[in-house]
């Protein structure tokens, strides 16, 4: 087996991907928080953000920073293009399926669990898809006790993340809850990493496929922008205290008015008059 470094970078890429990581979690526990006082398409608007934000940055953006600490005894590493894109849409596909099933009115224990096995192996196989687009020299296998095992760390993890979304509310316990999922995500990241196995092989044919660095630079223009666009909706959207409040202010004004003794009375029903068809007694 080759010598294969995962940390190339030393800690620059761990604590970077961890960092965007939460970020992402963060982002998308607000996003889902708007979603549960809201209904109709302003709700479905607010989970397709946090999937967006848990999946796609939380999730994918958090993988392939990682990767980009990966090496293998100093071979060119390449990324197939179309697989790599088609990871982060899965990655945001899966994660929005569990927030929509775990967050209909009547969803109890089952669809939580349901919605984090769902997730659980869509972020697996996000994960999996992602490594298999690396192209390299050399031929790769997996331990299948540790692939195995980060199988159900995303499960868990994924369930753990979708209670949050459901449970969480406040500045204080919506950061603490999303540096624990941060942990958990970027657990199942590197289990899953020291799982592969690499065994180089000579090989004439240039390596294709697109360098990680092509990758990043676009990939975290478009993630800080959608990131400062979802942010100002959440800052700028009321939250669930103004709306209770403006609720019960209505519910005062409407109140006032119907007591109010200058107000205009109903006007009185206009005496009927006695139609032909009316019946008369003897």
């Amino acid at each position: 087996m080759s010598h294969v470094d995962h940390f190339s970078y030393g800690l620059l890429t761990p604590v970077l991907a961890y960092l965007m990581s939460a970020v992402g979690c963060m982002l998308g526990l607000l996003l889902t928080a708007k979603a549960r006082t809201a209904t109709g398409s302003a709700r479905a608007r607010w989970l397709i953000g946090g999937a967006l934000s848990i999946g796609g940055t939380g999730v994918w953006v958090m993988h392939f920073i990682a990767m980009m600490g990966f090496a293998v005894g100093g071979g060119r590493i390449r990324y197939d293009v179309p697989l790599t894109i088609g990871s982060a849409v899965l990655a945001m596909i899966v994660v929005g399926a569990g927030l929509f099933l775990v967050s209909r009115g009547n969803a109890g224990f089952g669809a939580l669990l349901l919605g984090g096995v769902l997730a659980g192996l869509g972020v697996a196989g996000m994960h999996y898809l992602g490594m298999f687009a690396m192209n390299m020299s050399a031929h790769v296998s997996y331990d299948p006790a540790l692939v195995a095992l980060s199988v159900v760390i995303a499960i868990v993890a994924s369930t753990v993340a979708l209670w949050f979304t459901l449970r969480v509310n406040g500045a204080p316990a919506t950061g603490g809850a999303a540096l624990i999922m941060a942990v958990a995500i970027s657990g199942m990241h590197y289990v899953g990493m020291f799982a592969l196995e690499v065994q180089p092989r000579v090989s004439t044919v240039p390596v294709t496929g697109a360098r990680g660095v092509d990758f990043l630079l676009p990939v975290l223009s478009v993630v800080s922008l959608l990131t400062l666009g979802l942010l100002l909706a959440v800052i700028l959207s009321p939250s669930e205290q103004e709306m209770r409040d403006d609720a019960e202010l209505i519910a005062q004004l409407e109140h006032l008015r119907d007591g109010w003794p200058g107000a205009p009375a109903a006007p009185a029903e206009t005496p009927r008059r006695p139609s032909l068809f009316d019946s008369t007694g003897d």
